[in-house]
Parts: C-alpha cells; structure tokens; sequence
C-alpha cells in the first residue's frame, strides 16, 4: 500500500511538470490585451504573425518555440502572442505591421513599436531567434 502511494505521487508529480511548456509561453487572448499586459509588466511583445497554410509557420511552432532556452529567455521578457493573419484581428494588425511573408516574428515595445522583424524561418533556429531577442534594447 505504501509503495502504492508513492507511485501515485510520482506520477502526480510528473504529470504536473509535463503540463507546464518548457518553451515560449504564448498569451491567449487579443492583441490589445497583450499590450496591456506587456505595459503592466514592463515587458516587450513577441508577435507571431502566421497563417495556417504556412509550412515554415509550422517548423517554427513544434521545432523552435517549444526550445527550453528561448522559452526562458522569452518568457522572461516578453508577452508573447501568435496571431493567425488571415482569421479574427489579423487582417487589421497586417495593415498595422505589414508583412512580406510567413512566418513574420515582430519584437515590438510596450506601445506596440516595431524593434526588430525577422521575416521567415531563422536558419539557426531557436538559437538564432534567442539572439535576435538578446539584441533587443
């Protein structure tokens, strides 16, 4: 019974940790809301700007944001949001932040201001888009 119990635990415990994503922690909610929160933390916005044709989208979704590092450095820093361009508030904030393709990352300020663009697929993955977000002042 006592071994039991253990085991029990152990699984509690392991399914616990499992829940909580080792990468980029994206914010469910609007875009504005983003802003919002990013203000009240003191923190820039990652704005991934996607669609959901887009094969390189995909690649940088289940290959790059689920990477340990970058997720603790973006989360740290950053709110992040993923907006499908083509679907809900898309088709305004791609007249806001006009893109030349997909996959479009944005760092933006607090206030929305456009840091840095990284138009495709980073080459050198999450340790180049870690980088990218290292550089930002």
């Amino acid at each position: 019974m006592k071994y039991l119990l253990i085991a029990l635990l152990a699984i509690s415990l392991t399914t616990t940790a499992q829940d909580e994503p080792a990468g980029v922690r994206f914010f469910e909610g609007t875009f504005r809301q983003a802003m919002a929160k990013a203000k009240k933390e003191n923190k820039g916005i990652m704005f991934d700007a996607y669609t959901t044709w887009c094969g390189p989208c995909k690649v940088l979704k289940s290959k790059v944001f689920p990477n340990p590092e970058l997720g603790a450095y973006i989360n740290e820093h950053f709110v992040s949001i993923g907006v499908d361009m083509e679907a809900g508030e898309g088709p305004a904030l791609a007249n806001m932040y006009p893109l030349e393709g997909y996959p479009t990352v944005f760092f933006l300020d607090a206030s929305g201001k456009v840091k840095k663009k990284v138009l495709g697929l980073p080459q050198g993955g999450a340790k180049e888009l870690l980088a990218i977000a290292k550089s930002i002042k």
